[in-house]
């Protein structure tokens, strides 16, 4: 089945179909209507699948696919049209120019937690490009998939996008397959699978991952401001969003008083209750909660299964007992100071299947030693998690967690070792910038990193000195939003990027062209046999050039 759509739209694309603009501006156009007149259908399977709340797939997924397609439709004459390039001196008479032409085939391996978004904008730029398309939505998302693939049929052109529904066995299947580009958005562990089987083929790929995204807050910024932009960031989609904040580092002069902060900007946001919030989402599947519950302090959650009377009490004994020993622990090793070391992290956890988790670069050293000057312990802080300071209420029957701060964090906490892709946010409390800075650069390169200071040599250390898919000063997710900035990552983050022009420039082959009339024939001057005096002009016309 797969090798089947595979070939048809392979022989879709090699008729020359895909390959006009007028075709390329109505497959774009369709796209539009296909999210604007089923937009009460995308908010109920997304509903279905994530617990999304309305707005957030409206404002977040529909709007910002009809506002791709529209992006790039209104620039095609532009980006398809022959940009002139100057040819050297020597080749006079002689023109060059650059155009592109699409790469053909395309597939695109979308994930489950903008489940429209990340399958439609990508395919927005590749239909603009003139490709063929084979859309794999991810199998996690399983109402999306099964809307997406009746409505793409009916709005585009079924000949040349095609949807494939299943799991890894069809995406195995698929990546056997010559496509000319593959795109993914995913966790590191597939994207290396991805990346493996492109090489068998030499096709060339995009890879769209994650990391571990940090947040800096410094005395300068405005603390309420950051405190709702930090909780916007990262509870939008109960903290599912690849680019969300995924700790934050804070000075010791407002590190506490921002993490009481969110809190408050949480209750505003979702009340008192934000499990009865219609504005917070829920955790994709059982795996993936039983994951971030284990991010979370010891003793947070409550078993899965009630356990006997006896099996409770030695539980608590040997909680009372752990307890005693890391007080005694503090005690007898924070005697140097409170600047002294929390420790140092651990390699990240590889991630499963379809999750939205990078694993860390090959050659980065996630359990680096930390200068004992990098991260504070916080005084009355035990726990290796930190403190509580709202939320770590769990159901798991409706799998929701509820969102969560940690104050005092250390880095050898498990929430510290791998992305969390969830509504916890731990805090570090780190000595200042250049701490921040050090702290940062050893662990793996992340898809973006945010800055709240108003300083602008903090900012422009952090733009100099750090290495990230983005960069936002007070803004998380902006460069989301736009179709003017390319989005990707860099290192274990990802490879490639995307969104407007970078989208199209992805999905695309710049060609070169260079034309030279017949006469006169300035070139039988570098014909050979060469003789003396064509050496010597040789050597003029190189000091020259």
């Amino acid at each position: 089945m797969t090798n089947q759509t595979f070939e048809q739209l392979k022989k879709t694309y090699e008729s020359g179909r895909t390959r006009p603009l007028a075709w390329r501006r109505a497959q774009l156009n369709a796209l539009r209507r296909l999210v604007t007149e089923n937009r009460d259908a995308f908010v109920s399977s997304a509903m279905a699948d994530l617990g999304k709340p309305a707005a957030e797939t409206v404002l977040m997924e529909l709007n910002l696919v009809a506002g791709e397609a529209q992006f790039v439709r209104n620039r095609l004459s532009l980006w398809t049209a022959r940009h002139p390039k100057a040819m050297h001196w020597m080749l006079q008479p002689a023109a060059g120019w650059t155009i592109a032409e699409p790469k053909g085939v395309v597939l695109i391996i979308s994930p489950w937690n903008y489940p429209v978004l990340l399958a439609l904008e990508p395919m927005a730029d590749a239909l603009a490009a003139g490709n063929a398309v084979c859309l794999k939505p991810s199998e996690l998302s399983p109402n999306t998939s099964k809307l997406l693939a009746e409505l793409v049929p009916q709005y585009l052109d079924s000949e040349a996008v095609r949807v494939v529904e299943g799991g890894p066995k069809e995406t195995g299947e698929l990546l056997k397959c010559p496509f000319n580009h593959i795109f993914y958005t995913g966790g590191g562990h597939v994207g290396k699978i991805v990346m493996r089987a492109a090489a068998e083929h030499l096709t060339p790929v995009t890879l769209e991952l994650g990391g571990k995204s940090p947040c800096f807050v410094d005395r300068t910024a405005d603390i309420n401001v950051a405190a709702r932009r930090i909780a916007w960031g990262k509870f939008t989609n109960a903290g599912q969003t690849c680019v969300a904040p995924d700790y934050v580092l804070a000075t010791p002069d407002v590190a506490e008083a921002l993490a009481e902060r969110i809190a408050v900007a949480i209750t505003e946001f979702y009340g008192e209750d934000p499990k009865a919030s219609p504005d917070f989402g829920r955790i994709i599947n059982d795996r993936h909660f039983e994951r971030l519950c284990k991010l979370l302090p010891v003793g947070t959650v409550p078993p899965e299964e009630p356990s006997s009377p006896l099996v409770q009490v030695a539980s608590a004994v040997g909680a009372a007992m752990d307890m005693v020993g890391r007080r005694f622990n503090a005690v007898t090793t924070g005697r140097g100071g409170a600047g002294e070391m929390a420790g140092s992290a651990n390699n990240a956890a590889k991630p499963t299947a379809g999750s939205n988790m990078a694993a860390a670069d090959d050659g980065a050293t996630a359990s680096a030693a930390v200068e004992p000057s990098e991260i504070h312990k916080v005084p009355g802080v035990f726990g290796l998690a930190g403190r509580i300071v709202c939320g770590g209420k769990v159901d798991r029957a409706a799998r929701y967690i509820a969102p969560t701060v940690l104050y005092g964090t250390s880095p050898d906490a498990p929430v510290m070792k791998e992305e969390i892709f969830g509504p916890i946010l731990p805090i570090l409390v780190v000595e200042d910038a250049e701490s921040a800075i050090r702290f940062i650069n050893k662990r793996s390169r992340p898809l973006a990193a945010y800055v709240f200071s108003r300083d602008h040599e903090v900012r422009l250390t952090f733009e100099r000195q750090t290495s990230s898919g983005a960069l936002g000063y007070s803004l998380p997710l902006g460069h989301l939003l736009s179709s003017r900035l390319p989005f990707g990552g860099v290192g274990a983050s990802g490879i490639g990027t995307y969104h407007g022009k970078a989208g199209f420039l992805t999905f695309s082959h710049v060609k070169t062209v260079v034309t030279k009339p017949q006469f006169p024939d300035t070139l039988r001057l570098v014909y050979p046999p060469f003789n003396e005096a064509e050496a010597k002009l040789f050597d003029i016309i190189a000091k020259f050039s």
